[in-house]
């Protein structure tokens, strides 16, 4: 009987050696001209970017240092303009208040010098004369500003003695054509 054992092939010990493999045309990594031509340049780069990021910065902070002084100053002068007059001057001293006024709040004083306070100082001879003890910023950006301003402010009616008050007042300021004007006036 015959056996169906398969054979299975031997390998052969004699069999020729693989073919060497063929050599892939690879040129060795240069290190100094990846980094002279990619890091270097990345690097110059992310510098750049942040030298102007500082540039802008510390420009936007002197912006803001700078509208913050202006507003406090023009919140100090616009107080001692819209709250000082005197009886025999009050239409032109109130004219000159109502050109450092923007928005809804120059129509109110408007109307309010014209009705209340104009009639009254000439009628009763009422002078108001103001000075600033202090004041301080309490927001301010590029356009819009808020103040807080000590006031002192000294009333004579006629002959009478003088009535002294010191008001603290809010000042909000918005900036337009290159002046800050006041937009609202609010007794604290």
């Amino acid at each position: 009987m015959a056996s169906a054992v398969e054979e299975q092939p031997q390998s052969d010990a004699t069999e020729t050696p693989a073919q060497p493999k063929a050599k892939r045309d690879k040129r060795p990594i240069v290190w100094s001209r990846v980094f002279a031509y990619g890091i270097l340049p990345a690097l110059a780069l992310v510098l750049a970017l942040g030298a102007g990021y500082l540039r802008w910065w510390a420009g936007s902070a002197d912006d803001l240092a700078l509208a913050r002084a202006e507003s406090v100053q023009a919140a100090r002068d616009d107080a001692v303009t819209l709250l000082s007059y005197r009886a025999d001057s009050v239409d032109k001293d109130l004219a000159a208040a109502r050109e450092r006024l923007t928005g809804e709040f120059k129509d109110a004083y408007a109307e309010l010098t014209r009705q209340v306070v104009v009639p009254g100082a000439k009628e009763k001879h009422i002078s108001s004369v103001a000075k600033v003890n202090a004041a301080a910023s309490v927001s301010a950006r590029a356009n819009h500003a808020v103040a807080l301003v000590y006031v002192d402010q000294t009333v004579t009616i006629g002959a009478g003695a003088p009535t002294d008050t010191q008001p603290v007042v809010r000042v909000t300021l918005d900036k337009v054509n290159g002046r800050w004007l006041v937009s609202r006036f609010d007794p604290v």
